[in-house]
This record gives C-alpha cells, structure tokens and sequence, in this order.
C-alpha cells in the first residue's frame, strides 16, 4: 500500500508540471489556434538562463523571480517579433515557424551551454518531509505549481487585464470592436505561457537534470494532457495534467516499466484524438463551410 501511495504521489508532482506545461499550450492554442511546438524549447532556454545566475551566484529565490520576468518578456518577444508577422499565413506556414523556433532555440541552447548534463539545484535539497510518501522537492513542485496556478485563476477571474485576455482568445473581432487591444493580449498570453513554461523547466530540471534533449519528453507529456483536458479550457488542462501525471506514474510502475512512458504518452494522445478529440472538457467545434 505505501508502494502505491508513493507513486500516486509522485504522479501528482510530476502531474502538477504537465498541467503547468499542458496550461501553456492551451494560451498559446486560444489566442493563435495552433500548437506552439517550441514552448518546450522556450522552457529551456529559461532553465539555462536561470542556471547561469546560479552559477554567477545568485540566491534561487532571485535567480526563479529573474527568470520568471524575463521568460515573460521573452515570450512577447517571440509573439511580436516573429508570430504576428504570420499572423495570416496557413496552418502548414505556421508548423514550419513553430518547428523552425523549436531547432533553433535547441541549437542555441546547445550552443551556449554545451550538450554536457548539469545539475540544477533544488531549494529544499536535503531537506525531509517527515515521511516516506513523498520526497521534498515533489512537494515543492505541487506547492509553486499549485500557487502559480492559483494566481493565474484569479488574474482571469478577478483582474480586468484577464478578461480581456480571455476575451481576445474567444473573439479577436468582438473584443477589438469592444476596445481591447487584440495584439496587446497577444502578446501578454505569449509572455504568461513564456513565464509558466520557464517555472515548470526550473521545477523538473533537478530531476531530469539540464540538458538540450531535457524537455522534449515532458513537452510530449504535456501536450498529452493538455489533449485529455481539452486544448480549448485551461481549467481541464491543468486537471487533465495532474491525471495524466498519476496515471502515468501508476502504468509504469505495475504494467510497462519506466522505459515504455514515452510510448504510452503517444499512444495516449493517439488514442484521444481518436475516441474524443475534443479532450474531456473540451467543447465540440461545429463550422460551416
């Protein structure tokens, strides 16, 4: 019985970044349409970034909140920059932007950084929970995770800025006719996803350590629940994320063995988009041609 408690645990740590990741496609899927391909990459660049402070010496409460501001600013970057100039190109035009982005950002990680496997440091290391259930950093993750997505609920529900945002993912046309700054909330989504990705690279790096190839995996895992929740309600992201995370978890230890996640990963976004493309929460899209 402790066996199964430690790994349904563990599957809602790791869950807690899949729905952090699975939160940040379904940003980026409301206001564009498309899967960012590269927002694991995107992820990367801001675990090095924030590696790099720690090496320089900065504390980790600094170096996360650096980070976290400037992967936000570098997400509306990206968004300005390069996404907008496409804003009416095809959907194939825009998959070879996104795969383009996702190689490059690799190859300029791999570059700065080197393909050499780092460390990264974890604040609670060496510190103990009092029990055998579940370690301190997966603890950790569930609480920022948990935080994180908390204030993300409120600045929707509860701010102006939120609405607003909200209401351009629905409806560019009706909220730019409303007086809402469509490509103002374009970018701001791009710089929030930026950011979340940014907190779930820096809260897996300690246990898949740092490397170029780190977060090709969990984007996969993500995708997958943003998939089970519904790619168009962020709320079934997050919940499809921590369910996709014990499942998982649960599958590896008593069926396949921790070498065949990955295909089940893929065989689970197969099979939903089969059965329910829609994802658990997700609506039915009907159009008229």
């Amino acid at each position: 019985m402790d066996f199964f408690l430690q790994q349904v645990f563990a599957g809602v740590a790791s869950g807690a970044i899949y729905a952090c990741l699975a939160l940040a496609l379904v940003m980026i899927y409301n206001t564009t349409g498309h899967i960012n391909l590269a927002q694991g990459e995107m992820a990367l660049i801001s675990t090095c970034a924030a590696w790099s402070l720690m090496q320089a010496g900065v504390p980790y409460p600094l170096a996360f909140a650096l980070t976290v501001a400037g992967s936000f600013l570098f997400g509306a970057a990206i968004e300005i920059v390069l996404i907008r100039r496409f804003a009416d190109a095809s959907a194939l035009s825009l998959v070879v932007v996104f795969v383009g982005l996702l190689l490059a950002l690799n190859a300029i990680a791999g570059w700065v950084w080197g393909y050499t496997i780092k460390t990264f440091p974890s604040p609670v290391e060496g510190l103990s929970t009092g029990t055998a259930l579940i370690g301190a950093h997966s603890l950790y993750i569930v609480v920022v995770a948990t935080a994180m997505l908390g204030l993300l609920f409120a600045f929707f529900r509860l701010t102006r800025t939120g609405l607003a945002l909200r209401a351009a993912a629905m409806n560019p046309v009706s909220a730019k006719l409303s007086g809402v700054r469509v490509n103002r909330m374009l970018a701001l989504g791009w710089g929030l996803a930026a950011s979340i990705g940014a907190v779930a690279g820096m809260l897996i790096a300690p246990v898949v350590f740092l490397d170029p190839s780190m977060m090709l995996s969990v984007l996969l895992y993500g995708f997958a629940a943003a998939l089970i929740g519904g790619l168009d309600n962020p709320g079934g992201a997050v919940v499809g994320g921590v369910l996709f995370g014990v499942v998982e978890n649960l599958v590896g230890a008593y069926v396949i063995g921790n070498d065949l996640k990955l295909v089940f990963a893929l065989a689970t976004v197969v099979i939903v988009l089969l059965v329910r493309p829609q994802g658990l929460f997700g609506r039915t899209v009907v159009k008229r041609f």
